[in-house]
């Protein structure tokens, strides 16, 4: 079967269509006919321009977003023609083989446990005593992947004639996914963190009190695997996560491998909860859903950091936006208090996640007609769920209030990443410097207060411009979180997600398309697939990556004039808004 052949069986998804950009103020665009339910819940005031497009006065601000699935059929863009699908299967193989040279390399370059299972075993556990081919294999592996999403975004780009389907999007998310999901963890130590602190709440122990090195010993098989940094430190993570987690740790006892791949498992629960509805928001935002799977699920951050280093923003973020698509789904009161304390357990399980309560209220309240009362009534409604949804999860834990110091766990970690932490330090040691003293701790507490600032003085503003009509409630949600992330104290690749995530599927903007590719590729490159440093072996790294840039520019050479260029051009696009 050839190469055209093998994607003309995916071509179109069932129920699959394009979208154009839809303004935040509830218009549609040129052409476009608004949804019924957007229509039958404009406010007064609406009114018709002489092109045909509904305009409606600033104040009352309208209801929901319209689908722009609803566009005309001459807005909609065609399936790949017969060139484009092969470059596709190219593009997806690619990506494929990267992603089983990456999980191969994970063997023994990625961040393995301490009593490593596969050392010993023939064949496959023959990475494992070769360490630097290992890591030669893993950066090969990433750059593959990177190169292989960037390609895939030029048939995915919002605008063009031509597009990837949903069923083919869908389906390279799982080719590339799929051999990371069953490789050892990459990129990160914190999975064995999480055991860890299952282990001590299984056992009874306040884990908001000890730290697992403390509660445990230092001697126990799941903490000889907890970095140093976290082993006497208590959990920062929320109750919910941690209440769902000592369930876990009375099944997975001991056995470290069992425990990775279960809660692996979890998080990829999480991730298909968060791919069911992005292309649902993507579509009231109106932005083509395939546009908005390519920026998030297929992200490389998601596939290294969500699928293999199974980090909790995969519930975190498929909760909140399963949560806000329930609750514009289901109109009335069910829909508020549904979203209202899904929502709240998403914060229960990081506390970022309560900051899209705020944002979920103003879709409701612009619902209910957008004046200053209907905002005031539902966040005293979310309010109330929010309260009443931890207060159940406060009494279940039996930990009592514990979780509320889970806020300034992240501050006890000095990590230069964080913006606000490295200006802190800096301050510190110049004080040092001109023999002023150690400052170090005041001045990360005034750049903490001051980064927390920032974010709240953001939160505020977008809030209120998102009550006006005048930015997308989604969009806002994401500006707020990435703002929280950056001036926060703690700062880490994945919580990139928390900002591209919601506004991937909130915006056409072709500047910011651009822009988190290129940061999201950098990011993805970065990090050392060891997720710790190289202790007594950084010699290795540089043969290891010279290695694999070389293999990499071979690889190149092989598949140049049959695959997209790696950016869009402007020719290949049409116009959309948003």
């Amino acid at each position: 079967m050839g190469a055209g052949e093998t994607n003309q069986q995916d071509e179109a998804g069932p129920g699959e269509s394009a979208t154009s950009g839809t303004p935040a103020d509830g218009t549609t665009p040129r052409g476009a006919t608004r949804s019924r339910d957007a229509a039958a819940t404009a406010p007064t005031g609406a009114e018709q321009d002489g092109r045909g497009t509904t305009r409606v006065a600033d104040a009352p601000p309208s209801s929901d977003t319209a689908y722009a699935g609803d566009a005309p059929a001459a807005q909609q863009p065609a399936p790949l023609d017969a060139p484009e699908r092969r470059q596709l299967d190219l593009v997806r193989r690619f990506g494929t083989t990267g992603s089983l040279v990456l999980a191969f390399g994970a063997i023994g370059a990625g961040a393995a446990p301490v009593d490593n299972p596969l050392i010993g075993v023939r064949l496959l556990g023959l990475p494992a005593r070769i360490p630097t081919v290992a890591m030669a294999c893993a950066w090969l592996g990433m750059l593959m992947v990177v190169t292989a999403w960037l390609w895939l975004g030029k048939l995915s780009w919002p605008g063009r004639d031509r597009m990837v389907s949903r069923t083919q999007m869908d389906r390279t998310i799982v080719m590339w996914g799929l051999p990371l999901a069953v490789a050892p963890p990459l990129f990160s130590t914190d999975m064995y963190t999480y055991l860890a602190q299952n282990a001590v709440a299984a056992q009874g122990i306040n884990p908001y009190t000890l730290g697992p090195g403390t509660a445990l010993g230092v001697d126990h098989p799941l903490v000889a695997n907890v970095p140093n940094i976290w082993r006497d430190t208590p959990s920062p993570y929320g109750p919910l996560f941690l209440l769902f987690g000592q369930h876990l740790g009375r099944v997975i006892g001991d056995d470290v491998v069992f425990g990775v791949l279960l809660w692996r498992v979890v998080m990829i629960i999480g991730l298909m909860l968060a791919i069911w509805a992005i292309p649902r928001l993507a579509a009231r935002c109106g932005v083509h859903p395939v546009a908005a799977l390519w920026l998030s699920a297929a992200n490389p951050i998601t596939l290294f950091h969500v699928v293999s280093g199974a980090h909790n923003e995969a519930l975190l973020v498929g909760i909140m936006l399963a949560a806000i698509e329930l609750g514009l789904r289901w109109r009335g009161p069910l829909g508020v208090v549904v979203a209202g304390v899904l929502l709240s357990i998403g914060g229960a399980i990081k506390p970022p996640g309560f900051v899209s309560l705020g944002f979920f209220g103003i879709y409701v309240a612009r619902r209910r007609g957008g004046r200053m009362r209907d905002l005031v009534g539902v966040a005293a409604v979310l309010a109330v769920l929010m309260l009443g949804t931890m207060t159940i999860i406060t009494v279940a834990s039996g930990w009592g209030l514990g979780w509320i110091e889970t806020y300034d766990v992240p501050n006890r970690i000095k990590t230069w990443l964080a913006p606000m932490t490295a200006f802190g330090m800096t301050g510190g040691g110049v004080g040092m410097l001109l023999g002023l003293g150690n400052h170090t701790n005041s001045m990360l507490v005034i750049t903490k207060i001051f980064g927390y600032a920032i974010t709240g003085l953001v939160c505020v503003r977008l809030l209120w411009l998102a009550f006006k009509g005048r930015i997308e409630p989604l969009a806002a949600l994401g500006i707020t979180l990435g703002t929280l992330a950056v001036f926060g104290p703690v700062l880490h690749p994945w919580y990139l997600l928390w900002m591209v995530v919601p506004l991937s599927l909130a915006t056409n903007d072709h500047r910011f398309r651009i822009g988190a590719a290129t940061i999201c590729s950098i990011v993805a490159l970065v990090v050392p697939p060891t997720g710790a440093a190289y202790i007594l072996r950084a010699y290795q790294v540089p043969f290891a990556v010279i290695a694999s840039i070389l293999a990499f520019g071979i690889l190149l050479w092989l598949v140049r004039g049959k695959v997209p260029p790696l950016l869009p051009t402007r020719a290949d696009e049409r116009p959309v808004t948003s």
